[in-house]
């Protein structure tokens, strides 16, 4: 279980320093409770106090990294059973296998195909995370070629399949270098496949046949000094999965350490439209990857969508640039529209300016990434800041008129605004959708 406030502060000098940020040793104590501060701030805590209060304060999931440099992808490090109590820290890893029994032809074709599944979402790139190659055929060469001919065409993350301990050493002395996710590690194989991961410092896979097993395994790993651990209990219907997954997690948070790891689920069904709600279950219930054997980008979408929704954090709205964006060909006489820097804003009123046909310029203001009637509401969509924000962003450059349509919405900023700022205010449609009719009547 994790320490409260005041068993960590029995660890901690009680010099009240200060030097860490807070003003006694019990206010910083309460803050490491909290989790809202680092160990590291205090420059007195003995060493003896570290050991202690660093396995008590740790996450109680690992935080897991597979791959190296740009291709490198995390799980873990969760804190929460409910996203509304904090947040969720890593979104799941979505992973397309490859079958290393393809013709040679086809392998090439089905990287590029994997390596396309991005998607733009307002204003964000959105993409599969993992390549999972799977030694269907049997044969350890075939396997470590192709692993290697893959690890070559993408800048994805690497999953090695197979419980074969040889085919697996004879990938990972070809892919080394890429730190891919050895998998798995089992109840039978499980020696050889611990001394591969500690000898190549990589992720490894845990499978069991159960709850039960699966702890029993992570449990005689960890013995050997493997600890970037990835978890597969093995079930693979639904509703178990679903059940396991939950398991996981609230034994993860009452500091269970063999569950304290990221897991990894499957897809495995057939039908299209089953398989998207199977990988959306487990997406939503805490798992860390999912591995699907479809690059459908119909199948895809959806659940980076879903993806997205889980895991933006609630408390930071998606947000633009607060800058001058520029929409279509535009010129000194276009229009200068005026919103917050919330993406959806931005991107709705974008949109709506090209549907109009008319070019034109969007100074979006730091309004902390809400939406135009929550900034107004919270006062960070005042005349005071609009104006500032036509002042510093150059907008005056852009143009040669001294016009600024702001939403109908607030109207009653305009006045102030306009005496402000010194530019003539015109109260646009209280909905983007009108920009093409208000043009039509109001802007030559």
């Amino acid at each position: 279980m994790a320490l409260t406030g005041l068993e960590i502060y029995k660890l901690l000098p009680k010099t009240n320093c200060k030097e860490c940020g807070q003003p006694t040793c019990l206010a910083f104590a309460m803050q490491l409770a909290a989790g809202k501060a680092s160990l590291e701030k205090c420059p007195y805590v003995s060493e003896e106090a570290k050991e202690a209060l660093g396995a008590a304060s740790a996450p109680p999931i690992a935080l897991v990294k597979v791959g190296a440099g740009e291709r490198v992808f995390t799980a873990g490090n969760e804190t929460v059973l409910f996203r509304h109590d904090k947040r969720f820290e890593h979104p799941t890893g979505i992973a397309v296998t490859l079958a290393d029994d393809l013709p040679p032809e086809e392998i090439a074709g089905r990287v590029e195909e994997i390596n396309a599944l991005c998607f733009d979402r307002v204003g964000q790139l959105h993409c599969v995370d993992l390549v999972a190659v799977k030694n269907v055929s049997g044969d350890p060469a075939v396997f470590a070629g192709v692993a290697k001919a893959v690890s070559g065409k993408t800048n994805l993350a690497l999953i090695l399949m197979s419980e074969d301990p040889g085919a697996m050493e004879a990938a990972i002395k070809e892919t080394a270098a890429f730190k891919p996710l050895i998998y798995a590690a089992t109840a039978e194989n499980y020696e050889k496949m611990a001394a591969l991961a500690k000898e190549h410092d990589t992720a490894l896979a845990v499978k069991g046949e159960n709850l039960a097993t699966l702890a029993d395994l992570v449990s005689k790993i960890t013995a050997v000094g493997v600890k970037q651990l990835v978890l597969d209990t093995g079930a693979r219907e639904v509703n178990q999965v679903l059940g396991d997954q939950t398991q996981l997690r609230r034994q993860a948070l009452k500091r269970f350490r063999p569950f304290g790891y990221p897991s990894i689920t499957f897809a495995a069904e057939q039908d299209p439209v089953a398989r998207v709600i199977e990988a959306g279950v487990h997406i939503a219930k805490y798992a860390g990857i999912v591995v699907l054997d479809t690059a459908d980008r119909a199948e895809i979408l959806p659940l980076l969508t879903l993806r997205l929704n889980i895991y933006t954090d609630p408390q930071k709205p998606i947000a633009v640039e607060p800058k001058v964006y520029e929409i279509g060909a535009v010129n000194e006489n276009s229009p200068l529209y005026v919103t917050t820097n919330f993406s959806l804003s931005y991107f709705c009123v974008a949109g709506d300016i090209e549907a109009s046909r008319v070019p034109g310029y969007v100074l979006t203001v730091d309004t902390d990434g809400t939406s135009v009637f929550t900034a107004w509401a919270a006062g960070k969509f005042t005349p005071e800041k609009i104006a500032a924000a036509l002042s510093e962003s150059g907008a005056g450059d852009k143009v040669a008129h001294r016009k600024v349509i702001i939403p109908g919405g607030v109207a009653v900023l305009s006045g102030k605004l306009q005496e402000l700022s010194g530019w003539e205010v015109l109260v646009g449609p209280r909905e983007s959708a009108g920009i093409p009719a208000f043009l039509k009547q109001f802007w030559n």
